[in-house]
């Protein structure tokens, strides 16, 4: 519907409207490793980081709650996350390694959708200070969308894509990080290999 030009695009309202019958059409559920067959339709982004099997199955074992995936009535994958709960001390936090919806199910909210089950996980069953992700310096669309989740530009991390392109490290302070600490951005950037152990 966004993608029409502007004579052509129906009110706001009635964009708003079918947005949220779609999301409300939305199940979310557990993901499984026999979703791994049938959500390349989710992956096609170029912006999207697409592991290997081992990688999805080690997630699935180690933290099944943070793995989700949505889909619509008839079953068609819609998008998904998947996370972990990793560090020490006021550092153990809830991480999102990746979250991605299908181009086709974009701007009905899914994504924050996603994001809060997260963020919900990591405080009510890990009681975590905070939820962080890594972003490509140059998506500025995902960006501002984590901005308007509530999530800053933490500090930079050089070379984090491949050595080819930095990151954002982008952080959410969650409950129990009551001054928000975990949120104040760092002034200088970072290495990879400067990053705390998860």
């Amino acid at each position: 519907i966004l993608d029409r030009p502007a004579a052509h695009r129906p009110p706001a309202a009635v964009v708003a409207r079918s947005s949220k019958r779609c999301l409300a059409m939305t199940s979310l559920r557990k993901f499984t490793a026999d979703d791994m067959f049938s959500f390349a339709n989710v992956n096609l982004d170029h912006l999207t980081e697409t592991y290997n099997l081992s990688f999805y199955l080690q997630y699935l074992v180690r933290w099944p709650e943070y793995f989700t995936i949505g889909e619509t009535p008839a079953g068609r994958r819609m998008g998904y996350i998947m996370g972990k709960a990793e560090g020490i001390a006021e550092n153990w936090h809830g991480h999102v390694t990746a979250v991605t919806v299908a181009p086709e199910f974009r701007k009905i909210g899914l994504a924050q959708l996603f994001m809060c089950e997260l963020e919900d996980i990591s405080e009510s069953r890990h009681n975590g200070y905070f939820v962080d992700l890594f972003v490509r310096v140059s998506n500025m669309l995902a960006i501002t969308m984590y901005r308007k989740f509530g999530y800053v530009e933490y500090r930079r991390v050089l070379g984090y894509y491949s050595g080819e392109e930095d990151a954002w490290d982008m952080r959410k302070a969650l409950s129990r990080d009551v001054d928000k600490k975990s949120m104040i951005p760092l002034k200088d950037p970072i290495h990879p290999e400067d990053l705390e152990d998860g």
